[in-house]
């Protein structure tokens, strides 16, 4: 029994510092303007919605890290903690709408940006621990600037972080 228990800690603490290591690459990645490779496989956090002048829909996704911190509802969220929104235009489905009998579905439309929110509470320090980074067409938007992105979350109390977990 205590092999097995021994065992079962082992695995955990890989599992653990694998996700370290992960978010780790993850995070160099996004700091040199690439994507993170497989993040369109992270874990669903929660969905958005946004009217206004963006229409869109957002896919809120997290690496592991990111997950098991709002699963356990864990503030400040840890260093590692990465989240990506991905965002879409949203349009009217008039297939749908033919189905429902009247005009009330929407679809995603053209894809318009990818958002990073990278946690690093010693390297990005002077943005409340967090980095930012706003990619178009799989390249970092030069158009952006990523000082409005912290202007704009350092309203948000749960350490700078908009989204709430939709389990």
């Amino acid at each position: 029994m205590k092999r097995i228990a021994l065992c079962s800690i082992a695995i955990a603490s890989l599992l653990g510092a694998t996700s370290v290591q992960r978010a780790q690459q993850d995070g160099a990645a996004i700091d040199s303007g690439r994507l993170p490779a497989e993040y369109r496989d992270w874990r669903l956090i929660s969905v958005a919605h946004e009217e206004g002048d963006l229409h869109s829909f957002a896919a809120v996704l997290g690496n592991d890290v990111a997950i098991q911190a709002f699963r356990d509802g864990k503030l400040p969220f840890p260093d590692g903690t990465i989240i990506v929104a991905l965002h879409w235009k949203h349009v009217p489905s008039e297939e749908n709408d033919k189905i429902f009998g009247r005009a009330q579905s929407f679809v995603a439309g053209l894809p318009t940006n990818v958002q990073f929110m990278v946690k690093d509470s010693t390297k990005y320090a002077e943005t409340g621990g967090w980095r930012f980074a706003h990619f178009v067409n799989g390249k970092p938007d030069p158009a952006v600037s990523l000082d409005a992105c912290f202007a704009c979350h350092k309203a948000e109390p749960r350490d700078l972080v908009f989204t709430r977990y939709a389990p």
